[in-house]
């Protein structure tokens, strides 16, 4: 079989309904051609000496606010000011994976100056921790963050520094989306609904959780729960299609991208492409279950997605209209994935000579793609098209 004979795969059908024939998720193998041809986009460097930026999001056309894993906000100008950390955060346990990680303006922004950061909440004791989700109106100058309200604290809290998750999308109708990992050493959580853990939740933006929930009044179920047996998502955006779409980290293999819908299980722990970390397989080495749904794309071996912009804007031309943009951390470039009908066509690798993890991916105001490089010494990046 050639490697483009290979990049046919079984269509999941019924609108998603899956069953003891689940279908294999799709992989495109390395070496597969690239989604389209001509000159690739370039990067120009907007900021330099970020540490370990995680979040960025535009409060206008020409500023933004970037979170740093060691638990500062700053505000970043695209003619490459960085300013000092803004005051006003709550307690924050930046430790491991942990810390301030991702932060969205509101959709109005521009009259409410509000915003929304998650971040790791430190428990009583400080021995334990969880993501929490809050708002926050930005001062008149951009200095403090001034009425921080939590909206939402991952449960329970538990030790450990991994696995937080902590994507944040607003969907059109003004709702919230969190994504929340599976804290690692918990995994066996994310099939159970009486906690947080490994799970999409879903919000009011004053906290409240809406009725149309897909658990709510189901005994024993939080009602926050929007999708559950996720691993680790660190990637999370609104599509055109109108729905919300995920990256989440597998194990070793089995990266995941969802198209997470309400009251569906995504398997983890009980199914994955994915294997024990130095070989073997997890629990019954299974890849379908019924009941359990697949994703649209997985990644083996794992590149470590993180942070996922769809471009919308015709600044890179008509053929990546529509594309997805993922980070990789592992492998240190960034996917362009090309979808026909709801399904990967198609996978592009590109910055690959940057040699940068990529943490974040944005589409500004001005229809360009924004990038963050995790690193001591990180950078805000913008794509130029050529």
């Amino acid at each position: 079989m050639t490697a483009k004979q290979l990049l046919v795969w079984w269509v999941c059908t019924a609108a998603g309904a899956l069953s003891a024939n689940a279908q294999v998720a799709p992989t495109v193998v390395a070496g597969s051609a690239p989604a389209a041809a001509g000159a690739k986009p370039q990067p120009d460097v907007v900021a330099r000496g970020l540490a370990h930026p995680w979040g960025l999001t535009f409060i206008d056309a020409q500023r933004l606010l970037v979170t740093e894993r060691p638990g500062r906000l700053r505000l970043v100008t695209l003619t490459g000011q960085v300013g000092p950390a803004i005051a006003g955060l709550p307690p924050i346990h930046a430790a491991g994976q942990g810390g301030l990680l991702d932060v969205l303006a509101d959709s109005q922004f521009a009259v409410n100056r509000t915003l929304y950061f998650c971040y790791t909440e430190p428990g009583a004791g400080g021995n334990v921790s969880s993501t929490a989700l809050a708002s926050a109106r930005l001062s008149d100058d951009a200095s403090r963050l001034d009425n921080v309200r939590v909206l939402f604290s991952q449960k329970p809290k538990v030790s450990g520094n991994a696995h937080f998750g902590c994507r944040i999308v607003e969907s059109p109708d003004g709702k919230l989306f969190l994504t929340l990992g599976d804290r690692y050493h918990r995994m066996h959580d994310a099939q159970t609904l009486d906690n947080h853990h490994g799970k999409v939740v879903r919000i009011h933006k004053d906290g409240r959780i809406p009725p149309d929930n897909p658990l709510m009044g189901q005994a024993g179920a939080l009602p926050e729960i929007w999708s559950w047996g996720h691993r680790n998502v660190q990637g999370a955006a609104w599509g055109p299609d109108g729905a919300l779409w995920t990256v989440e980290h597998g194990p070793q293999g089995g990266d995941e991208l969802n198209r997470p819908q309400p009251g569906k299980n995504y398997g983890w722990p009980v199914i994955t492409y994915g294997e024990q970390y130095g070989g073997g397989p997890i629990g019954q080495g299974l890849q379908t279950h019924p009941g359990m749904a697949q994703p649209v794309y997985q990644w083996t071996p794992s590149i470590a997605p993180s942070g996922m912009a769809f471009v919308t804007s015709a600044r890179y031309g008509r053929a990546w209209q529509g594309s997805l943009l993922v980070g990789a951390l592992k492998f240190r470039y960034l996917a362009r994935l090309t979808l026909q009908g709801g399904q990967v066509a198609g996978e592009e690798k590109l910055l690959q000579d940057l040699g940068e993890r990529i943490r974040a991916v944005r589409q500004g105001p001005d229809g360009l793609i924004y990038l963050l490089t995790d690193s001591a010494q990180g950078r805000l990046l913008r794509l130029q098209p050529r």
